[in-house]
């Protein structure tokens, strides 16, 4: 996909039919609409420029993949935060420190299950190989029940934490077989540098960073296991404010256009990754072609899936029992990204 320069006339024209798209879809999306925040009416161009959107980012990934894929021209103003992983994105977003932000599969069921006020408004999937459980290289370990008994090092209600629960579950062994270390991303790799994990599971870039840079094993992948989900979440706050609403939409629409430039571009998008992070593009651009993302309706399909990840999780203790994914769920913006992926 070759992006060019807009004219100032030409953008103005984009715009109006951004606001006509958000207009239609507020309008049908009432019907549809699972979340607890009613959907705001739509605004003017004027008012969309006004507003300033709050987005949490990890590891600086969307706001790097807006750059690379020319999405960054967004027609308010953006303001970037970082996270180490999900949770603490999502704790920001339940305290209106940020409006929206992207996340794995496993955040928002852990603090839906919290009764967060917090929403997910959008979904992808990619095939879950970067999904890893690592290894040092010299680790007697060849399966996953050699982990018995071991030290594993994860971030707590990561994306990482479900794909461990489901891996080992698959293995024939229950989180009470192993030695959970609950550690930040730059901490688990530490860990299992040093020796004080035996085994440390964790996503991209981390998982191509470290088998490369200190030669980490990968014992497992989530590919076939994990159902490959990330999520766009929003503060119920923000989904309740015209502007906000006007704008996170727009921004779900520029990140559903990225991640297919993305897929169609996995080496240009690891060079500006590796320029924005430091990490090397042998590095990045591996990462870019193992796991590319696809935009997808925010769906029945999606909800049951990860229905099937948050009843494992209450079955084994890690959430409280009973809770209904489908709660924290709003459709408003699937008529937008129909738009991209032509559903």
């Amino acid at each position: 996909m070759t992006r060019t320069s807009l004219s100032r006339t030409a953008r103005l024209g984009v715009l109006a039919a951004v606001l006509m798209t958000l207009l239609t879809a507020c309008a049908g999306a009432r019907a549809t609409t699972t979340g607890p925040a009613p959907v705001p009416a739509s605004v003017s161009a004027d008012e969309l420029a006004a507003v300033t959107l709050k987005i949490g980012d990890q590891k600086a990934g969307l706001e790097a993949l807006l750059k690379a894929a020319g999405e960054d021209d967004a027609p308010y103003t953006v303001e970037w935060s970082n996270f180490t992983s999900g949770p603490p994105l999502l704790e920001a977003a339940a305290a209106n420190a940020i409006d929206v932000g992207t996340v794995g599969n496993t955040p928002p069921i852990f603090a839906g299950a919290a009764k967060s006020p917090v929403t997910v408004v959008s979904a992808s999937r990619y095939n879950g190989k970067a999904d890893a459980i690592l290894v040092p290289a010299d680790s007697p370990a060849t399966t996953l029940a050699d982990l018995k008994g071991k030290t594993v090092a994860v971030a707590k209600g990561s994306s990482a934490h479900g794909h461990l629960l489901l891996a080992l579950l698959q293995a024939g062994l229950s989180p009470e077989d192993i030695t959970i270390s609950y550690v930040a991303p730059s901490d688990g790799y530490a860990a299992l540098q040093n020796g004080a994990a035996d085994a440390w599971v964790v996503w991209d870039p981390y998982t191509t960073a470290a088998t490369h840079e200190i030669k980490a094993r990968i014992l497992d992948d989530g590919e076939g296991l994990t159902n490959g989900l990330g999520f766009q979440v929003a503060s119920n706050d923000s989904l309740g404010d015209p502007g906000k609403n006007a704008a996170i939409s727009d921004l779900v629409v520029r990140t559903a256009r990225a991640y297919q430039w993305a897929e169609q571009h996995p080496d240009e998008w690891g060079k500006v990754y590796a320029a924005e992070t430091g990490l090397s593009e042998e590095i990045t651009q591996e990462m870019a072609r193992r796991s590319p993302k696809q935009p997808i309706l925010l769906d029945d399909t999606v909800v049951a899936d990860t229905q099937k990840l948050a009843d494992a999780l209450a079955e084994n203790g890690f959430i409280p029992a009973g809770f209904d994914f489908s709660t924290i769920v709003d459709r408003r913006y699937n008529d937008a990204v129909s738009t991209v992926i032509g559903q």
